[in-house]
């Protein structure tokens, strides 16, 4: 048996109040978030959090993702980070990292399969797993409750046995986070004094470098 389910994620203003979330089947699903996070954070977070909920079981996994960054991450990158010192292609550090190798971990002994699917295109599965996180990112935005779901049979009971924590969900926002392994891509931008002067006074205010804000505007 194959247990076939998709996971997705949502940040509201990419950083924002982010939502995640895995569906199956209306009697099993799971979602969460953070007061603050990326589109990425919440599509890997969903990932993981799907290993987790069915890490007793010995069943084949099937996760459909919209997300290639998140695919790609753990099919194709992730072996090639990890002997570099989980260093990226350009040297630099990765992005996430924390939540990468839990992932990493979550992953051994798996029989685990991706398929990419396109988001918002009316796949049944991809659909019910966006509502939910972006339902729970609203919660994040309003301050009610996250409706978390009924979880995954038997899983309750490893996630009180689990002895380390959930690794924490830091925020490492990109110009283009999808295309991660590609350290060639710039974009230059002119602005009058006027407009730099605004820009920085902007950023300033929302407590990161102007570059971090135009970032978070994409």
């Amino acid at each position: 048996m194959t247990i076939i389910a998709a996971a997705d994620g949502s940040a509201l203003g990419n950083p924002g109040p982010m939502g995640w979330a895995w569906y199956i089947d209306d009697d099993s699903w799971a979602a969460g978030g953070a007061p603050h996070g990326t589109n990425n954070i919440g599509e890997l977070t969903a990932v993981l959090e799907l290993l987790r909920a069915t890490a007793h079981t010995d069943e084949d996994l099937l996760i459909h993702c919209d997300s290639r960054y998140v695919i790609d991450s753990i099919t194709k990158w992730m072996p090639g980070w990890k002997k570099k010192g989980w260093k990226k292609a350009d040297g630099k550090p990765v992005m996430n990292l924390e939540i990468i190798q839990a992932l990493d971990a979550a992953m051994k002994g798996r029989r685990v399969r991706f398929e990419w699917v396109k988001g918002h295109a009316g796949h049944p599965l991809n659909e019910a797993a966006d509502v939910r996180a972006n339902g729970a990112a609203q919660a994040y935005q309003n301050g009610t409750p996250v409706k978390s779901g009924p979880g995954f049979a038997g899983a309750a009971a490893l996630v009180s046995t689990r002895a380390e924590p959930a690794p924490a969900l830091p925020v490492h926002p990109t110009l283009f986070d999808d295309i991660e392994e590609d350290p060639f891509t710039e974009i230059r931008i002119v602005v009058s004094p006027d407009e730099h002067t605004r820009l920085t006074a902007r950023a300033h205010e929302a407590g990161v470098s102007p570059e971090e804000f135009l970032r978070a505007l994409i």
